[in-house]
């Protein structure tokens, strides 16, 4: 575990050169993590970090001499260590990343295809630091099988940037709906969540923060292994008994009521809590729209994103429960909202399908 106040070290691998430069430039700049070495492939990235291991590993997949699927695998079997997933916005790349999840990565971020200047005015260099340190905090367990530039922060919106607080819930609401919310680690999670669920499973609507284009890859995954329908959402999609709706990464997802009707608006914005999609939005939409009739579930992740969200939720008459700190992999966002007293129970991640089961 990383003792607090030191620095967190990184190690870079890729065999683009050009991008070795531009993580190195924009976790370098951060003051509270520095860049411990950079090689080309795994080969080359052991004899290196055997002399000084780092905390957090940045790791392309498609690599010379040793494809990086192998070498997490390798890693998480010998020396666990959070492992954050560079990939590339492409079909291939969205979906051998998902392999790369399933085997113990903790995070994924977009490669930087662009030159430094550009990417560290974009969302994605923050988005990169925020992996890495929420990485940093994350417990990982055994498997199987010139100065830098300084990351500009945007100020930290909440969900009032997309939609107004809701002074009463509906009263009358219709079928059950359950929310989940999730981040670092929620991947896993989720599997173990809806995978555990029967076919008769109320409607879900979950918000997993990752980067957009990688999100209809990880619907369709958990659709090959689930009983229920999973899937990344469209704006008008409705919400059914045995269907979960993921919001698509860079896009809010919003749950709606048109008479008995619940369906989801997918729409741009702001970040909020620097998320998008935000857990703390989608919270608020159930809270407004569904009310009692709903079920929160807030799990493994860094930060506070859906803390207020569940609250409101939890004011609203739902049923809320958040994931316990011994199953999550970054016990931060569950823990805002137990602190928040948004909860009514915590749970560890194997309970939470069978209390789902049990509310509906």
């Amino acid at each position: 575990m990383l003792k607090a106040g030191s620095k967190v070290g990184v190690f870079i691998v890729d065999d683009s050169a050009v991008v070795r430069q531009v993580v190195s430039e924009v976790l370098g700049g951060d003051p509270g993590m520095e860049v411990v070495g950079v090689a080309s492939d795994p080969i080359f990235a052991l004899d290196k970090m055997n002399k000084r291991w780092p905390d957090v590993i940045v790791l392309d997949i498609e690599m010379p001499r040793m494809d990086g699927i192998t070498f997490l695998k390798k890693i998480m079997a010998e020396r666990p260590t959070p492992v954050v997933i560079c990939s590339s916005l492409t079909e291939k790349g969205a979906e051998t990343t998902m392999e790369a999840l399933a085997a113990g990565a903790i995070g994924v971020v977009t490669k930087p295809g662009i030159g430094v200047r550009r990417f560290l005015m974009e969302d994605s260099a923050a988005e990169l630091v925020h992996a890495v340190k929420a990485a940093a905090s994350a417990r990982v367990r055994r498997s199987n099988g010139s100065a830098p530039a300084a990351v500009q922060v945007a100020p930290k919106l909440n969900a009032d940037a997309i939609l107004p607080k809701a002074e009463h819930a509906l009263k009358q609401t219709t079928e059950r709906i359950i929310a989940i919310g999730t981040s670092t680690g929620g991947t896993q999670a989720l599997e173990v969540v809806l995978t555990g669920l029967p076919r008769t499973a109320p409607g879900i609507v979950v918000v997993q923060h990752m980067p957009e284009k990688f999100t209809a890859s990880f619907a369709a995954r958990l659709n090959s292994l689930c009983q229920i329908e999973v899937r990344e959402a469209q704006n008008n999609d409705r919400v059914v008994p045995g269907r979960a709706l993921i919001a698509p990464g860079g896009r809010h997802m919003l749950l709606k009521r048109s008479g008995a009707q619940y369906y989801v608006e997918v729409v741009d914005g702001p970040l909020v809590n620097r998320h998008r999609p935000s857990v703390d939005v989608l919270f608020r939409s159930v809270a407004k729209f569904a009310g009692k009739n709903a079920m929160g579930v807030i799990m493994t992740g860094m930060g506070d994103d859906g803390a207020r969200g569940l609250k409101e939720m939890h004011d609203a008459g739902a049923y809320t429960v958040a994931q316990d700190e011994a199953s999550s992999v970054v016990y931060g966002m569950p823990k805002e909202a137990v602190k928040l007293g948004a909860t009514d129970r915590s749970l560890a991640l194997g309970q939470i399908s069978g209390e789902i089961v049990r509310f509906a």
